[in-house]
């Protein structure tokens, strides 16, 4: 087993974050420059959505109005982003939509041919790995890098080879409120192994969930290192722990009420919390949840260089950001890390206790966990 690790660093629980998961997938439609993005799933972007301005967004040129731009994207509201950068800049977006973990898969199939300019995901520690492959591009400062919070600026790292865009957390618990009562709800993670909860957890697999492997590897740095993580899931497996793809199959089943407890992506539960039929209730443990940032990055080969950057910039504006949160995805449901465009209040309650996971770590460890994980875990 590989030594302890200890590369949680913990974020001040002063944040009040308020108010992410919806993705398709299929393949590439034909572009019709001038109608709206295109994509492999079409979420309809929604036609009331604010539109402010921003001096930094870019506008239509010449040059820039015959040019495309190809976005492998696992971010429900990417479709509504996209709408309104084509029409702004005559660029072309074609949008590949999937899972995360298909895309990262594609993009090392690709990795000698690269189709695509943009990755557009959720998980800091896939986006290092990308970039320790020398796969993404270095030192680009987007012209709209200074819109960026406090927080935001402690998430870009130090090559700028992708740039943060929302914050959620990676992993809380949600639980149907038929089966559960507000005081049966686990305090701790620790508490998942307890004969009380005895077959009535469910979660995602990392290799396919992007926003799970961020859980996983948050998990196993709190109970110490990687072979402490190892022991947890497995004492977890042996308590009944059920194994479903991503976060719509987990909370699905739970609001049928074949599990009663299920560990998802705050934003997807948030979601789902937003419907009043639903029995749904979200709680975070008290040794805390681990910060997940949704990040954009550009191809180090990027057929179409100029236009992703002006996407890039784009994204990073209020507009972007506005445009995001009124999607109706549960990816919308994220903390804004872009000044001027604050979230909605009252949807995350006060003294979370956020914990960051050092992505270069978790990009070292990402092929060993997921393994493990699918071998251990997820294979009966």
């Amino acid at each position: 087993m590989l030594k302890k690790l200890k590369y949680i660093a913990t974020v001040s629980s002063v944040l009040s974050i308020a108010a992410l998961l919806a993705t398709g997938c299929g393949s590439v439609s034909t572009p019709n420059q001038n109608a709206s993005a295109n994509s492999t799933s079409s979420p309809a972007a929604n036609s009331s959505a604010p539109t402010a301005s921003s001096s930094s967004a870019p506008t239509a040129s010449p040059a820039a109005v015959s040019k495309e731009l190809v976005v492998y994207s696992a971010t429900g509201f990417d479709k509504p982003v996209a709408d309104a950068f084509q029409k702004k800049t005559g660029i072309t977006v074609k949008l590949v939509q999937d899972s995360t973990g298909p895309l990262l898969a594609r993009l090392q199939a690709e990795n000698s041919n690269p189709q695509w300019d943009i990755i557009w995901a959720d998980g800091a520690p896939s986006m290092q790995g990308l970039d320790n492959q020398n796969m993404l591009l270095k030192d680009y400062v987007p012209a709209t890098s200074s819109n960026y919070t406090d927080l935001g600026k402690k998430l870009v790292p130090s090559d700028n080879s992708y740039h943060p865009v929302t914050v959620t957390a990676a992993g809380a618990i949600a639980y149907n409120t038929q089966l559960v009562k507000d005081s049966e709800v686990p305090k701790d993670w620790s508490d998942l192994l307890t004969p009380t909860y005895k077959g009535a957890f469910a979660m995602n697999n990392p290799s396919i969930s992007g926003p799970t492997y961020t859980t996983v590897f948050g998990l196993m740095m709190l109970q110490g290192g990687i072979s402490q993580g190892e022991d947890f899931f497995a004492k977890f497996k042996a308590n009944g722990l059920t194994v479903f793809d991503s976060n719509g199959p987990t909370l699905t089943n739970l609001l049928k009420g074949t599990v009663k407890f299920a560990i998802a992506q705050d934003s997807a539960i948030i979601a789902k919390m937003k419907d009043k039929a639903n029995p749904i209730k979200i709680a975070y443990p008290a040794s805390g949840v681990s910060t997940l940032s949704n990040n954009i990055a550009i191809d180090a080969k990027a057929p179409h260089l100029d236009a992703a950057k002006q996407f890039v910039d784009y994204v990073l504006t209020v507009e972007a950001q506005k445009l995001a949160q009124a999607a109706d995805t549960g990816d919308a449901a994220f903390e804004s890390i872009i000044q001027g465009a604050p979230a909605a209040a009252g949807l995350r309650p006060d003294g979370i206790k956020w914990n960051t996971v050092d992505p270069i770590a978790g990009a070292q460890h990402e092929n060993e966990v997921k393994t493990w994980f699918t071998q251990n875990i997820v294979q009966k």
